[in-house]
């Protein structure tokens, strides 16, 4: 099966919190994820004119 999204390896900030980047490889689009405790986030990489950043 083929994977969607790429995962890079997640940076430890602290004991319980970590945030790695993911790539989804059909858009390109970069999204920033970030763990604390119970709590999680995901949102889009943007640059300064407020687009998303795109890896090809």
């Amino acid at each position: 099966m083929d994977k969607r999204f790429e995962f890079q390896k997640p940076q430890k900030d602290s004991f319980m919190t970590d945030a790695s980047v993911i790539v989804d490889k059909e858009t390109g689009v970069n999204y920033l994820f970030v763990r604390s405790g119970y709590g999680a986030g995901l949102c889009p990489l943007i640059d300064a004119e407020g687009k998303p950043i795109v890896s090809r």
